[in-house]
């Protein structure tokens, strides 16, 4: 998905710096967490009305992309 970085955001003063979708409180590894739960993608924007279906897919992609990084480097302060 070639929108995750425009879904996908990381704000020190939300979610304590960690991703989160669209500057929402909502980190990607709890999007992440529920569908590993089992939960449908569905079922979890039916809990959390303000999400969009695109959320869940940035969320997915940015999980792709950090499974696929070989060396993970110290982020720039």
């Amino acid at each position: 998905m070639k929108d995750a970085p425009k879904h996908i955001t990381v704000d020190p003063a939300i979610g304590h710096g960690q991703p989160t979708v669209r500057g929402l409180s909502y980190s990607v590894s709890m999007i992440l967490e529920l569908l590993a739960g089992n939960m449908t993608a569905g079922e979890t924007l039916a809990d959390y009305p303000d999400r969009e279906r695109e959320d869940v897919c940035a969320s997915l992609a940015f999980a792709a992309r950090l499974a696929s990084v070989r060396r993970i480097l110290p982020l720039a302060a």
